[in-house]
């Protein structure tokens, strides 16, 4: 039994905006659109840091095109 073709393809990446944080004994990170509004670590509660993953897309639609589909109404 082998792999088919399918399942040896790579998801596709893309550049997506995060959150890590700031100590570097803690290993947390979180998509732009899942951070909290005091943009706190979620583990730690310390500051965070902007940065770039490449990461499989989610599908969940970002918070700026959530703001902009409201501001458009």
């Amino acid at each position: 039994m082998g792999l088919t073709e399918e399942a040896t393809e790579k998801p596709a990446l893309e550049a997506t905006p995060i959150y890590r944080c700031k100590d570097s004994d803690c290993k947390a990170w979180v998509r732009e659109e899942f951070l909290p509004d005091d943009k706190a670590c979620p583990i730690c509660k310390g500051p965070m840091l902007k940065s770039i993953k490449h990461l499989p897309p989610t599908g969940k639609p970002k918070k700026k095109a959530k703001a902009a589909a409201k501001t458009a109404r």
